[in-house]
């Protein structure tokens, strides 16, 4: 199957110019191999032009077309771009650099972490394109997960929409084995409400990258998982109730 058949049914009629090409792959296999910071400091001006400055125009783009599906979410390359630099302080992996280079779409008016968001990856081995909530504190799982039991069926609606599992493989995410305490193990909503994450997306091939229909995979994705960024996010951003 061609890459290009991933986007979808007229992906090929509407495929946007590349924004990535054949020398950001091979970029990301080299930093693989040599994940130095010398190597990547002698290297660095391949690194701004294959991939920064790719990965900057991608996001300027989404920040035209989020409007049209999704104006509450944030799309700049300040907010949206990561540092290549890992933080190694308490990891394990002391390897210094990233070799996934990632865009995150948040919710404006929450922090970059705060809440559900829109989020792409490429990187040696594949791209990753979908969205959702990966990280929760409890206060704000807590908050998700009424949400969810209270709108229920506007849940399922989003999640159990056959458009929406053919576009990001549907739902998925970290599980408890038992529903949580506070609601009963009967609950209609008990499925999901043992969901600790709230994720979907999907896997693709590292060449989707560098082909002309990767943009128009980004969009197609996205379109279908922003309806769940904006259920789970709605519970955070909401004002908190005034007490009598």
């Amino acid at each position: 199957m061609a890459v290009r058949d991933l986007a979808g049914p007229g992906a090929s009629r509407r495929a946007s110019p590349t924004v990535f090409t054949p020398k950001t792959l091979s970029f990301l296999r080299a930093l693989k191999r040599h994940n130095d910071r010398d190597w990547f400091r002698a290297r660095r001006d391949q690194y701004e032009t294959h991939v920064r400055a790719p990965m900057v125009e991608a996001v300027e783009r989404l920040a035209v077309d989020l409007r049209t599906f999704a104006p509450d979410l944030v799309a700049s390359p300040r907010v949206s771009l990561f540092r290549i630099y890992r933080d190694t302080r308490f990891s394990e992996n002391k390897a210094p650099l990233k070799t996934q280079m990632g865009a995150v779409f948040p919710r404006r008016g929450l922090p970059r972490h705060g809440g559900a968001a829109l989020y792409f990856e490429i990187g040696p081995d594949g791209v990753w394109i979908g969205g959702g909530l990966y990280a929760p504190g409890t206060p704000q799982l807590l908050a998700v997960r009424s949400h969810l039991a209270a709108n229920l069926r506007r849940f399922r609606a989003i999640v159990e929409s056959p458009v929406f599992r053919r576009a990001t493989g549907g739902l998925h995410g970290e599980q408890l084995q038992r529903i949580p305490r506070g609601f009963p193990s009967d609950h209609e909503a008990a499925r999901y409400l043992k969901y600790r994450q709230f994720l979907a997306g999907r896997d693709f091939p590292a060449a989707l990258a560098a082909d002309g229909s990767f943009y128009s995979t980004v969009l197609r994705v996205f379109r279908q998982t922003a309806p769940l960024v904006r259920f789970l996010n709605e519970p955070l951003v909401a004002p908190p109730a005034s007490r009598v």
